[in-house]
């Protein structure tokens, strides 16, 4: 007998949840969208009207609605830890938008919350769920670049416009929470759970009182080295290159390409450049699938983003600690 449909509500009427989220959420088998709920209740109608679900006025009146299995949470960055805690007092599980949360004990603390009550929670850190990455972590494996020795991970983007959530840090949280997690998340990924901040440098904007950009540099355990740079007040760059003792592989587009994009891998050693030619995937259909199969028992697989959601809200914690603040 085939396991029921997850009844899923979406928390909060965001432009990602929009273009990106729950059109994965409604393509796959095993989700029923039930419902979306903003404060608004026009911007919940209009969502409502395109994906054929609901429209509810209020959070919590979507989190008491029996029909709801697991809810889908994309409310700005600050706001993640409240709203998750609230849904898991109502028994849902949870899809939230990264990051989880900006303190170690805060993501433990919600993730303890999770376990007790025996649901799912998962941070919704789609990037590194494109095939991309994966062909990268099997040229590494061959050993195409020798023995990795550094990476260097860039996210930056134009300035928004000044109503911009990201530039209200209360909420929205800046530059670091909304841009910064994508080079610090390849970083976890490719060279382990082991790394150690060995300094950073934020500049923090005097008027909004917000981090706009920073860099960071983080070390491993035999001295692999991660230099990462992230901020809203740059020309646009999205890569990483990782660097061995006998080439580099660079990846542009690694974080946030549409599913029609066809990565270009590029490939240097020997003093000769390969580009190899990837197809298309769709990053936020893998994810919510990853999601289904932990909830329905997949154990080491939850186990295994939760573990890397503590150890970036604790990289997070200790560049706000070490950080060099310049004033602009």
């Amino acid at each position: 007998m085939p396991s029921p449909r997850i009844r899923f509500g979406v928390l909060g009427a965001a432009d990602i949840a929009f273009r990106r989220t729950i059109p994965a959420l409604i393509s796959d088998p095993d989700v029923t969208l039930t419902a979306v709920a903003s404060r608004d209740g026009a911007k919940a109608a209009r969502f409502a009207e395109e994906f054929g679900c609901e429209a509810v006025t209020g959070y919590d009146a979507l989190l008491d609605r029996a029909d709801v299995d697991a809810v889908y949470i994309p409310v700005p960055v600050m706001l993640h830890a409240e709203w998750v805690e609230a849904a898991l007092r109502r028994g849902k599980h949870v899809l939230v938008e990264k990051p989880l949360a900006a303190t170690r004990s805060r993501a433990e603390e919600l993730i303890g919350a999770a376990e007790s009550r025996g649901l799912v929670l998962m941070e919704n850190f789609t990037s590194l769920h494109h095939s991309q990455h994966a062909a990268v972590t099997r040229l590494l494996a061959e050993n195409a670049i020798g023995e990795l020795r550094s990476l260097s991970a860039a996210f930056t983007i134009p300035p928004k416009p000044d109503g911009d959530i990201r530039y209200q840090p209360h909420v929205g949280g800046g530059a670091l929470l909304d841009i910064g997690i994508y080079p610090l998340r390849a970083a976890l990924h490719f060279l382990g759970p082991n790394l150690e901040v060995a300094g950073a440098v934020l500049r923090r904007e005097r008027r909004r009182d917000v981090v706009l950009s920073g860099h960071v540099l983080l070390t491993g355990p035999q001295g692999v080295t991660a230099d990462l740079a992230f901020g809203m007040e740059h020309a646009y760059r999205a890569e990483y290159t990782l660097f061995g003792t006998a080439g580099r592989i660079r990846l542009d587009r690694a974080y946030t390409p549409p599913e029609t994009h066809r990565p270009r891998l590029e490939l240097e050693r020997r003093q000769a450049v390969e580009e190899i030619a990837l197809p298309p995937d769709g990053q936020f259909a893998n994810l919510v699938r990853e999601f289904s199969l932990a909830l329905r028992g997949d154990a080491h697989r939850l186990a295994r983003h939760q573990q890397d959601a503590v150890r970036q809200a604790a990289l997070i914690e200790r560049i706000m600690d070490v950080a060099r603040v310049h004033a602009c």
